[in-house]
């Protein structure tokens, strides 16, 4: 087989995860990566980075659990290598608490973390204002870290990395044979995906390293998050809201509801805020179609639109991305679609 060129737009945890699982396991395509933004500038570098997730209604929950497992195994390997620190890749224990008990008690990923069980009575005592609570351990992984050493890891298969903002794919089809688009919020404009928005998160890191175990309030606005170097809290899901200033009051906001769960927060220093962009979508997108370019027809493979999830699905949706790939190498095109 000739040399596939393969390229990957985007640069966050879903771009890196797919171009070194392409550059990885299919040694005739050369991979390049192209993105406006690398580490330390992408959305995914500001993310807590903790394994769960909400539940996409329009998606079959086995495809979910699947993302979830696979991305949970190849993040807990890591973690028991000689490679973890390095990568920023850790076991977290804590907690998930809910003001009511929610009607599902048993997500879909909770036989994949690990000793997942509802908390004791004894330990929501801790909290009083919640009726309910899960206990578990996850991952967490550290995207400062785990971005540049993914793109070790790339580069080491082989890849190729260009920075430059991608504003056509029609022209981008010209050089490549397969095209990857996981620009995140960048498809509402690279595809004209109307259906992607931005839901802005606000995260203070604080100085805290008393603080071990991650607390989260089941509503997703209220987290604890220890990391290696600090401890991350937060937060905001602010839809439609494309502001990436740090707002005054989303800081006082965030400090006075994790202090509730988390007295000994209020003598916690501030050392940083940070503010991203999640690419919300009602469904992740995850599908092959086909740009016609001058009489060919190149595959175009879309993996994006992960909302909050990115680090949680980010290897399993990269596995799929590869199917995808190779499955468009090997089957003949049907009539072009964009």
């Amino acid at each position: 087989m000739k040399r596939v060129r393969v390229v990957v737009v985007g640069a966050g945890v879903v771009g890196l995860s797919t171009a070194v699982c392409i550059a990885e396991t299919l040694p005739y395509c050369s991979v390049t990566i192209i993105a406006e933004k690398f580490s330390p500038d992408t959305t995914s570098d500001g993310a807590a980075g903790i394994l769960f997730a909400s539940e996409f209604h329009d998606i079959p929950r086995e495809w979910q659990q699947r993302w979830f497992k696979e991305t949970f195994d190849h993040l807990l390997a890591i973690a028991d290598s000689s490679q973890a620190s390095d990568a920023g890749v850790f076991l977290s224990s804590g907690y998930q608490i809910f003001k009511d008990v929610p009607w599902d008690k048993k997500p879909f990923w909770s036989d994949f973390v690990l000793g997942f069980r509802n908390m004791t009575d004894r330990e929501l005592k801790r909290f009083p204002e919640h009726k309910f609570g899960q206990a578990f351990t996850t991952i967490k992984c550290e995207c400062s870290s785990y971005l540049p050493w993914l793109g070790k890891r790339f580069i080491e298969a082989g890849g190729q990395i260009h920075h430059e903002k991608v504003t056509d794919l029609q022209k981008l089809a010209q050089m490549y044979d397969v095209i990857i688009n996981c620009s995140g919020l960048g498809s509402r404009f690279l595809v004209k995906d109307e259906e992607v928005y931005p839901i802005r998160g606000q995260v203070l890191k604080v100085n805290a390293s008393w603080l071990k175990n991650f607390i989260r309030d089941g509503d997703g606005m209220t987290y604890i998050y220890p990391g290696i170097s600090h401890v991350t809290i937060g937060g905001t899901r602010q839809v439609d809201d494309w502001r990436l200033e740090v707002d005054t009051a989303d800081t006082e906001g965030i400090m006075e509801r994790c202090s509730q769960l988390e007295p000994s927060l209020i003598k916690a220093q501030v050392i940083g805020a940070w503010v991203g962009l999640r690419p919300g979508r009602a469904n992740l997108r995850l599908e092959l179609e086909y740009l016609n370019v001058q009489g060919r027809h190149v595959p175009l493979v879309h993996n994006y639109g992960h909302g909050g999830w990115g680090v949680t699905l980010s290897w399993g949706t990269a596995l799929d991305a590869l199917g995808l790939v190779r499955q468009s190498l090997f089957e003949k095109p049907p009539s072009a679609k964009l």
